[in-house]
């Protein structure tokens, strides 16, 4: 098994997790009142922004969403390379419905997991075989020949 690297424990990812939810949910808002969303459309649209934020954002982004990124800390895979579209399904979209299927259990799993595994590896994590760390991704040198 890969070395996992300065794992990020329950409260970083709890403060990323927050402010994710505050960006997301707080910019649906305001454009829902300037727009007029009513209350169902508003939370449909802030269901599907953060599917795609939370799956597609850590894929282009070294593994970062903004929430992550002010707190230093990031998703990578367990041999330290950014997460592709397909982990970041499996850890959104499969570990939702598991998440789903199990009344939320899982969740409280997952947080005791996080809390006090020695890797910080919850069940999303072990499903798309990732990791969240405080390791910054390599610096890319553009001017450097390949």
């Amino acid at each position: 098994m890969e070395m996992v690297e300065r794992p990020a424990g329950f409260w970083i990812r709890l403060a990323a997790n927050i402010l994710d939810g505050l960006l997301i949910s707080g910019t649906v808002f305001i454009l829902g009142a300037m727009i007029g969303f009513d209350g169902t459309t508003r939370d449909g649209v802030d269901g599907l922004l953060n599917l795609l934020y939370g799956l597609l954002l850590p894929v282009f982004w070294y593994g970062y969403t903004v929430g992550k990124r002010l707190c230093g800390i990031r998703i990578v895979m367990l041999d330290g390379s950014n997460p592709g579209i397909g982990a970041m399904l499996l850890r959104v979209v499969v570990a939702g419905f598991v998440y789903l299927i199990t009344l939320g259990i899982a969740v409280i799993v997952s947080a005791f997991m996080v809390a006090f595994r020695k890797d910080k590896r919850s069940i999303h994590d072990m499903l798309a075989k990732t990791y969240v760390t405080y390791q910054k991704p390599e610096e890319i040198n553009p001017y450097q020949e390949a």
